[in-house]
Parts: structure tokens; sequence; C-alpha cells
């Protein structure tokens, strides 16, 4: 309980001469002027209006009955993707990361009592070039937002360079958080254009865009609107050409089917590692994958490797440890890699433990289902009139946009939302798609039915 004079033995900042005493510290005169760097038109311009205090009992019974308004798989049909996808995670990986071991740990900086943890994660990091075609893998980032903008500001400190190029059909959100990681280092973002009929990357905007000021080009295969970038080889050769560093951004799901970054010499490897074996849970956490192929940009690249040694008292006994950690802000301060200040360790278990259970020739037939499901869907609603799916022609994987004749997007999205069915997330016209269109996402749990549902849903949408 606080007193009459506004103390909280639990919150001093409700203590005013506390207050005070934190603001001389900061050498400021305010608050206000402690948070002054916000901007003001995304400041509160009131207090808050919080309620008087209630009971623990009345608070969870409050939370559970807000809570039950969200819509929410399995009670409502999932189409959504664009960064966060339906998968099923096995009961298996559920049940491995809820151990105690995995479950509470942190960053095993102690190797003589972090063994478990340690071998788990080189496991993940070697799972994980497998996959990518890649040399090393660093365990782990926030999500493939965060590890974008870290390889582009990578390939900038690499290279010397000023100028980045942006793929037009990367995701506008991950764009945004590569504005922010760059631009206190003074890289200058550019975007490629993209061929409105195909989807995919336009080559000759590219190559017009290319001079030895570039850094790298980001691109993204399968792109935002779930097309495969089928000349991505050429693309990663021209770029190349030019000496800057080609950055590919994955689904890894999708390289069950699509070529590996590192088969087409791609030099950073970054994506989202949620949909192996990791719920959506209202958005995160989430997995950021980041790998280099060539070795020696391992020493460039933020984050921490695990590596494997023996044991000094016994040669022929497995060891592991943190290695090349000294990138982290713990150890160089201002002259460090990044600024990484948490770990992911327990969402990288769960991609290796997921993995592992599907094996190579599981990961096949995953990718396989995914694909014949989403191809089914657009079939499907192609035949609503009104509709254009898929609305580009190149080939895609789990995710495809339709564009509406008559209808808008967000309107579409909303009816939808109303009959139980979540998907058709609004293209905006910053996307330049030419059309009102939304994105559908159709993973290896839809069934024919759930399909057929959705179908006629739009009809009634549209």
């Amino acid at each position: 309980m606080s007193d009459s004079q506004g103390r909280h033995p639990l919150l001093p900042n409700l203590d005013q001469s506390l207050v005070s005493k934190m603001l001389e510290k900061a050498g400021a005169a305010s608050i206000d002027e402690l948070f002054s760097d916000i901007p003001p038109r995304v400041r509160l311009k009131r207090a808050l209006r919080l309620p008087k205090g209630s009971s623990e009992y009345e608070v969870r019974r409050e939370v559970l009955a807000r809570l039950g308004q969200n819509s929410t798989p399995p009670g409502s049909l999932c189409f959504l993707g664009g960064g966060v996808w339906p998968h099923y995670v096995p009961a298996a990986v559920e049940s491995i990361t809820s151990r105690q071991e995995f479950y509470t740990s942190y960053t095993p900086y102690q190797a003589e009592v972090s063994q478990g943890m340690l071998q788990a994660l080189f496991e993940y990091q070697s799972l994980m070039c497998d996959l990518l075609g890649m040399e090393a893998c660093n365990s782990s980032m926030y999500d493939w937002a965060s590890a974008a903008g870290e390889a582009v500001r990578m390939a900038g400190r690499v290279t010397g360079r000023r100028k980045a190029l942006i793929a037009g059909n990367a995701s506008l959100q991950r764009l945004a958080v590569i504005r922010t990681y760059t631009e206190p280092m003074g890289l200058e973002l550019e975007t490629v254009a993209f061929d409105r009929k195909k989807g995919t990357l336009d080559a000759e905007d590219l190559q017009s865009r290319l001079s030895s000021d570039v850094a790298c080009l980001y691109i993204e295969n399968p792109n935002f609107f779930g097309v495969i970038e089928e000349a991505i080889p050429r693309i990663v050769e021209q770029v190349h050409s030019h000496g800057a560093l080609a950055v590919v951004g994955v689904d890894p799901i999708s390289l069950s089917l699509v070529k590996e970054p590192g088969a087409y010499g791609a030099d950073i490897a970054v994506g989202e590692g949620q949909p192996l074996g990791i719920a959506m849970n209202y958005g995160g956490p989430h997995l950021g994958i980041f790998s280099v192929k060539d070795i020696k940009l391992a020493r460039s690249m933020p984050g921490r490797l695990i590596g494997i040694t023996t044991a000094t008292a016994d040669p022929g006994r497995k060891a592991f440890a943190m290695v090349l950690q000294a990138r982290e802000q713990h150890i160089r301060r201002e002259a460090a890699m990044s600024n990484v200040c948490t770990n992911e360790s327990l969402m990288a278990v769960a991609a290796a433990s997921y993995l592992s259970l599907l094996g190579k020739d599981g990961f096949r037939k995953l990718g396989e289902a995914i694909i014949s499901n989403a191809h089914y869907a657009a079939k499907m609603l192609s035949k609503v009139r009104g509709v254009r799916s898929p609305h580009f022609s190149g080939a895609f994987f789990k995710e495809f946009a339709v564009s509406y004749q008559s209808a808008k997007s967000a309107s579409v999205y909303r009816r939808l939302a109303r009959k139980g069915v979540l998907g058709g997330y609004p293209l905006h016209r910053s996307f330049g798609v030419g059309a009102e269109a939304g994105l559908y996402c159709v993973t290896e749990v839809h069934t024919r039915e759930d399909i057929g549902r959705l179908a006629m849903a739009l009809k009634e949408a549209v």
C-alpha cells in the first residue's frame, strides 16, 4: 500500500524525492526532458487513466475476459502470414523446450556448468548451416527483422561503402527495422523496383542502381508476396560483379523445396525461425536466423557462436564453449559489433528439436504438403467472381497475393474476420501492387475443408 505522500515499497519512481535524485544523476531537469528524444507526435499528452486497485482474483477475471475477445486458432481459421505463420508444433518440441534445464537458462557464460545448453545450441548452428548451405550461423537473434538490420549494417562495415539496395518486394516492416538499424551509421537505403506482373525483382532496375558505392543488396526469397525469385543466382552474380555483398532473407521452411542461399552464392543469409516448431504466441518471441558463407565474415557477425573442443582433463571427451563473444557489448562496450543484449536460446532449442524430429525426408514431405495446399487454395479462390488468384504470375511457395476487382482489401479483411476466417492481410498501396489485394498463407495445418470454407467466406466478402 502507498502512503499519503505517494510512496510505494516496490515502485520507487512514485516517491518524488527519489525521482529528483534519479533525475539529478541522469542530468535532466524533469521527466519530460528525460524523454525528450521521443517525438512529440507519438507521446501521450495526458496522464494515464488508471482504475483503482483490485484484488488478484478480480484482475485475473478481467484479463481472462479481455483475452476471450481475441480471435485465435484453432477457434478461428488462420490464413494470415506476412511474418508470423500458422504451422503445427509437435508435442515433442514443446516437451523438450519445457524441460527445466532449457526453460530457465539464460546466456551460458559459464561453460563448465552449461554443457547441455551449449551442445543444444551447437546442434542448432550445425543444422542451420546445413539447411542454409552456409559456413557459420550465430545463436541467436530476436527475429528476421533485427537479423536483416544487423546484416545490412554488417555489409556496410565490411565493405566500407555507404549505400544499401533493398528489394521493393521485401517486407515493409523489415525495411522499417533495417532503416532504424542503419540510419545512425549514415547508410543510405535505396529501393529496387519489382516486376508488377511476376512479382519478382526487376533485374534491369537493379543493374542501373549498382555501383562502387553499394555495400549490399537485401532480397527475400521467397519474397514478401510468397513469390520465388527464380533468377536469384543471376542477381547474386550481378551484385558480386560490383564488389557488393548479397544478403538473402528466407523462410527456412521453403528450403525444403527451394534452393538454399549458399548454393547460389549468398554472402549473408537471414530469416525467421518461427516456422520451425515455435508457436505464433501473439507475435513473439521469435528466432532471428543469421549466417555467413565465408568463415572470415564470422568475426564481423553480431551475436555469439558456440564452438566444440575437447576437455583438458579428458582429451577424448567433447566440450562446448562460447567463442568470439568479444563482439558483444558486455565485453567490448561501445566497440562492439552490435548491442544485442538478450538471448533467444530457448527458441533455438525448439528449432533444433523440430528439424531433428522431421529429418531430411520428413522436412521435404512437409514442404510438398505446404506447396500442394497453397496451390490448391489459390485455384479454389480463382473461381470466386471478382477475384484474381494468384495476383502475380511468378511461382510461389506458401503465400500468395489475391486481388479484388471492386472490393477494398481492408473491407474484405474485416468481413472475413467476422466470419471467423483470418486472412487476406491488406497489401498497402505503398507496395505499388497496382490493385486492391490481400496476402494469404496456406500451410500443412489447413485441410481441404478449411480451404473450402475460406473460398465460401471470400465469395461473400468481395
